[in-house]
């Protein structure tokens, strides 16, 4: 290791000294590499081992690596769903003394896929949509806080499972600023229009390679971020006007809100000099509605849908089992809940299959396989057998997700000058 290391960390772990920061990010050896699949960058980045959990490791610039880490830790304390930013080292040297560029290490995130490695699978062809559907989320939750990232990519989103859907989480906030005073609606549709342009072409790359169904359309799909988008900025930030005898249209608003998992802080609300017209907007909308209340009554930290779901369970479970005449303690209930559902079924799953999900996600994807289960056969499925029935005929079958060692994807260069390929200014003319 070269004196002249240094590294940049909020909670330095002292397993970093012992990578080889002397060799090309290329040169590392393979006991030192994880292999996972990889997104498209412009940076090489390799995935390693650390303390028995996974890093990614970006060549860069230490300007571009320390901003880059300044503005991931800033995004974490704004609650913005992003990967976990660990070290910038620079001062890296070869053998020969010769420089070597700086590094952003940043900590896997568990149970997370690139859209390329979902797409390998070859889902069905709305995954595509509930993709973009997710990234939309995603932007709109970073255009609230002012954040303007410049660079909005499948590519640059990492994807979780969630409950059905998916849960978006930025990657890459090289390209990012944030503005104390919000962003103009210039700056939003810049984004937006990023956004529709670079999905376009990542999904025609696929559809060029055979990787997505051939009724899958790259530009209406891509074009779909922008309806999402609108739709649900207009749900958190728009003004709605109604008779004052509609006041119950206020509760009305915050229910819609919190269907898409969001709370507010602060109403503003108005009425004009005749008392007869109220206007109401949010003023401040934090995400995480269900998540915040799935933790406070059971301590699980799921994604937004799963707590969705897992809420909805747990809702049926205190109705059946609440004494007749007597109100529910919804935190007794739920205590009740977690040790007798939902903790049993996660303990009961084979420990060899235990990287496949994530355990709520499981719990889910159990409680929608007895749904049809009782569907197919005209009766109420025990949950122990539909469990036993989603072990051996689905669970077993997957792929873990924890870590999706195989198969692996290798990453792929992309120019960083400002000619364009042919083939990017084909996908850019169709779009």
């Amino acid at each position: 290791m070269s004196a002249s290391l240094s590294i940049t960390s909020a909670t330095v772990d002292p397993a970093l000294l012992d990578l080889p920061w002397h060799l090309p990010l290329d040169e590392w050896p393979s006991e030192t590499i994880a292999s996972l699949p990889k997104g498209i960058s412009r940076h090489l980045v390799r995935f390693a081992y650390l303390s028995g959990y996974v890093i990614a490791v970006k060549e860069t610039t230490t300007e571009m690596a320390r901003g880059e880490y300044d503005m991931l830790r800033t995004l974490q304390r704004l609650d913005i769903p992003c990967v976990d930013p660990l070290a910038v080292v620079a001062g890296r040297l070869n053998d020969d003394g010769d420089d070597l560029a700086s590094v952003l290490v940043t900590r896997h995130l568990k149970f997370s896929l690139p859209y390329r490695a979902l797409f390998s699978q070859m889902l069905r062809p709305d995954t595509a949509t509930r993709l973009v559907d997710a990234l939309a989320v995603l932007l709109v939750r970073l255009h609230i806080v002012g954040f303007f990232w410049g660079d909005v990519s499948l590519s640059n989103t990492l994807f979780r499972r969630d409950a059905g859907s998916f849960a978006a989480y930025l990657v890459d906030a090289e390209t990012g600023k944030l503005f104390d005073g919000g962003l103009s609606n210039g700056q939003r549709e810049n984004d937006l229009e990023i956004a529709r342009v670079n999905i376009a072409g990542e999904l025609m790359d696929l559809q060029a390679g055979g990787r997505v169904e051939d009724e899958l359309d790259p530009v209406e799909v891509s074009n779909g971020i922008v309806a999402s988008y609108r739709s649900l900025w207009k749900e958190l930030t728009g003004s709605e006007s109604f008779a004052s005898s509609e006041r119950w249209r206020i509760n009305q608003r915050v229910q819609r809100l919190n269907e898409l998992g969001f709370d507010i802080e602060e109403l503003a609300i108005r009425t004009d000099a005749g008392g007869t017209t109220v206007r109401i907007q949010p003023k401040v909308v934090d995400a995480g509605h269900h998540q915040r209340r799935l933790i406070r009554l059971t301590g699980l930290d799921t994604g937004e849908n799963q707590a969705r779901r897992l809420l909805n369970d747990l809702d049926s479970y205190s109705a059946t089992h609440a004494r007749e005449g007597q109100d529910v303690d919804e935190e007794q209930m739920a205590h009740e809940w977690l040790i007798r559902v939902f903790e049993p079924v996660v303990t009961s799953i084979p420990r060899d299959l235990r990287g496949k999900l994530e355990p709520a996600e499981v719990f889910h994807q159990l409680l929608e396989h007895r749904w049809f289960m009782s569907q197919r056969e005209e009766r109420d499925v025990p949950l122990a057998e539909a469990q036993t029935a989603y072990v051996n005929d689905v669970l077993r079958h997957r792929r873990d997700e924890a870590t999706v060692i195989n198969p692996p994807t290798e990453s792929i260069a992309v120019p960083v000058d400002d000619d364009d390929s042919a083939e990017d200014v084909d996908w850019r003319e169709r779009v």
